[in-house]
């Protein structure tokens, strides 16, 4: 009987934190900030995007994600790239973001500690997350055509279906 009230127990905080636990991650900027993801929750629906310096996959797929943000960012799309690299290779993200001039924000987990919680092992991985702060779709890896799944997804969290 214990081991079932175990279990239920597990799944109750495990969907507790799904929720409303996502929404109150802090995240530190590239400029050294810190800032809870429900800051860009305030505006609509948050692209969540895990990625690394080492990945080509990840810088293809970033291409792609400034302009899917350029599109959909009047619309209360926020995106966020958030590096996975180590303390040791910050200034190769710094140079990395800083020659590219990408428009969204990026975020620095240098230990994992972000892309633990959020179960992104694989690179890169995207997470859409809506504005009352649920996961509505996630992503791992990408090959060239994949955004026009991500932008579906975009589209469907903004309202704009088809």
């Amino acid at each position: 009987m214990k081991k079932y009230f175990l279990i239920i127990m597990m799944f109750f905080y495990s969907s507790l934190y799904g929720q409303a636990g996502i929404s109150n991650i802090k995240l530190k900027k590239l400029n050294g900030k810190t800032v809870k993801l429900s800051t860009y929750l305030k505006d609509g629906p948050v692209l969540i995007n895990f990625w690394a310096t080492w990945c080509a996959p990840c810088k293809k797929e970033m291409i792609q994600l400034e302009l899917l943000e350029k599109k959909y960012s009047k619309q209360g799309l926020s995106i966020l790239a958030i590096s996975t690299d180590s303390q040791k290779s910050l200034s190769k993200v710094r140079s990395y973001i800083r020659t590219k001039k990408y428009s969204f924000d990026v975020m620095l987990d240098p230990n994992q500690q972000v892309s633990k919680k959020m179960n992104a092992s694989i690179m890169p991985t995207d997470i859409l997350i809506g504005k009352d702060g649920s996961e509505l779709w996630r992503h791992y890896g990408y090959l060239p055509g994949d955004e026009k799944y991500i932008e579906a997804e975009i589209r469907s969290a903004l309202g704009l279906v088809d």
